[in-house]
């Protein structure tokens, strides 16, 4: 096994988990089995009960885990489906040696953070890099490990001190270390800064740690005689530091890395049985790149939510977004509407905002309305969804989405004018979203209805189910405390609203369409969690066909492929071309 650590200098957020996914990626097209872990010092369990806005979204996985969203991008970029224990949090490890203390295990020994904890946070790496990841089920041979934070943080130390140790325990040939540093370029004097690496490389040394490999973030690219700078001082040679400036997507940055040698220097470094030669991946991935540079032709998307002051709490559903107009060859233009910024409560306080949120709505090709939790905001996307359903507007509704919808359909076309969430109001008389049994609302961490789930569909006339590939069921990750009141669905039965899809025991709505409308779409589900850059999620897939015009034709077009053979989604990235999602190409299909 072989682990490269990936540290972090002079601020957070620089792009180390970007970075990291790249280097997996580089390293899976030379023909390796990878694997991640991202490590992240706060003493949280879990990232579950973190508000979007202090680190963004919390990504779910297969097991149910809430993580940290960098495992979303280690996921996206690798292709590979990770565990909660792929995610090590501080709270983790010492929740892991009390429990081991408590039980006898240390046999009356003082238990302390060297050794126990370290020796803890090792053991844990170890066995996790053991995991299988991928669909073949074998064991990896590659772990990368992304130490969250900056070297220096105090929180950060007992991980630091417990690598220092481990680099020894792994043997040089087999531990790699990647420091990922800020190159500033302040605007007065236009001149790139090493300073701040330099400082940082000499605290990581000082802990005891040697850099293996520099990678500078930096606006524009470093000039040569800056790289032989930082060499010089932060005793490493040229060659060991890399740039990474500003890109216009994140798929350019593997190739930024691969032209400047890191698969080469890989080889040689870990011993690597490993061809110098671009694999077929690493070419569908600059093709990928190549293409979304060259996009012209753009959709507009609204996207009405409560946390739209910060990209990343929605950084998945960008991302799905993304994959799904780069499938059709179409710009993404998304546009982010605060959904209190809808409400008439705001065109009493701020016209001005009121109106320009309404502007930004009625321009938008499409409505996305995302999950969340909480009243606030809520008849903001209720207004979104009548406009979409009424406007004809093509409109995907995901978790609370899907919820609202149901909602805002029971009020305006049924008459319930009463209809609510026990979310928002415990005593409604028409209690249409309701808290499922295994709620537990005096426990907030892990408590929901959490990761991979079967949804079955009750119809062949699907629109959903013919993008999934014409399948009777899907597998799709959840992640909520309140559902569709089963009890009430009689109400629906004569009206256009029809749940396509349930759980396997029929007691759970997990998908709504709305019939003569061009694209109305709901889904209990997170879609987005499953989307890949070169296999896009079908409902987001759906609402940018609808939203482009070419939802109709698509569908007519994949009858008739489908009527000469079963359609598969592509099970890896080896077997994927750079522009499809199912078989046959899309391109094949003909989408203008």
């Amino acid at each position: 096994m072989k682990y490269i650590l990936v540290t972090g200098g002079v601020i957070s957020g620089i792009g180390k988990g970007i970075i990291a996914s790249s280097i997996g990626t580089i390293l899976k097209s030379c023909g390796l089995r990878v694997t991640a872990i991202k490590i992240d010092p706060y003493i949280n369990i879990d990232a579950g009960t973190f508000s979007p806005y202090e680190h963004g979204e919390v990504f779910v996985l297969n097991d149910g885990g809430e993580v940290y969203l960098d495992l979303g991008n280690y996921e996206r970029f690798l292709d590979i489906n990770l565990y909660r224990d792929n995610n090590i949090t501080t709270g983790k490890i010492y929740q892991h040696v009390i429990n081991k203390e408590r039980r006898g295990d240390y046999l009356g020994k003082t238990v302390q953070v060297v050794p126990h904890i370290t020796d803890a946070i090792q053991e844990w790496v170890m066995n996790q890099a053991k995991v299988p990841v991928d669909s073949n089920k074998e064991e990896p041979q590659i772990c990368v490990i992304e130490l969250g934070g900056t070297i220096g943080d105090i929180e950060g130390m007992p991980f630091v001190e417990a690598f220092r140790q481990f680099q020894f325990k792994a043997k040089r040939e087999n531990f790699y270390n990647i420091h990922v540093s800020l190159v500033p370029q302040p605007s007065a004097t236009g001149e790139q800064k090493t300073k701040p690496t330099q400082n940082s490389v000499r605290e990581l040394r000082g802990l005891g740690l040697s850099p293996d490999l520099i990678i500078c973030r930096s606006s524009t690219p470093i000039e040569m005689a800056v790289k032989e700078k930082i060499s010089m001082f932060c005793h490493v040679n040229p060659e060991q530091v890399m740039c990474i400036h500003d890109v216009s997507s994140t798929y350019r940055v593997p190739l930024l890395l691969e032209e400047q040698g890191i698969v080469k220097y890989f080889k040689e470094r870990l011993n690597l049985p490993i061809d110098d030669s671009s694999s077929d991946l690493l070419l569908k991935w600059r093709n990928m790149a190549d293409r979304y540079e060259r996009l012209q032709t753009t959709c507009t998307i609204a996207l009405v939510g409560k946390y739209t002051k910060l990209r990343d709490c929605y950084a998945s559903v960008f991302r799905a977004l993304e994959h799904s107009a780069l499938a059709i060859n179409h710009k993404l233009n998304l546009i982010y509407i605060d959904s209190i910024d809808l409400e008439q409560i705001t065109k009493v306080q701020d016209p001005v905002k009121f109106h320009e949120a309404w502007q930004k709505l009625c321009k938008a090709d499409g409505i996305l309305v995302p999950g969340g939790f909480g009243h606030k905001g809520t008849l903001g996307k209720l207004q979104a969804i009548s406009w979409a359903r009424t406007k004809k507007i093509p409109f995907l509704g995901v978790c609370l989405g899907m919820q609202l919808a149901v909602i805002e359909f029971a009020r305006n076309c049924l008459d319930l004018k009463d209809a609510n969430s026990t979310e928002f109001e415990p005593d409604t008389p028409v209690p249409l979203v309701i808290d499922m049994p295994e709620y537990n609302s005096d426990d907030l961490g892990g408590k929901m209805r959490l990761g991979l789930r079967r949804t079955v569909f009750r119809t062949q006339e699907s629109i959903l189910r013919k993008l999934y590939g014409d399948v009777p069921f899907i597998e799709e990750r959840h992640r909520h405390r309140y559902e569709v009141n089963p009890d009430l669905l009689s109400h629906f039965e004569q009206k256009d609203l029809t749940f396509v899809g349930q759980d396997v025991d029929g007691k759970r709505m997990e998908i709504i369409e709305l019939a003569n409308h061009p694209y109305f779409v709901g889904v209990q589900f997170h879609p987005e969690f499953s989307s890949r850059p070169m296999k896009p999620s079908p409902p987001y897939l759906g609402l940018l066909l609808a939203a482009t015009g070419n939802l109709t034709v698509y569908l007519q077009q994949l009858s008739k492929v489908s009527s000469r053979g079963p359609l598969r989604r592509n099970d890896g990235y080896s077997d994927a071309s750079d522009d499809c999602f199912l078989e046959p190409r899309i391109a094949e299909l003909e989408i203008s």
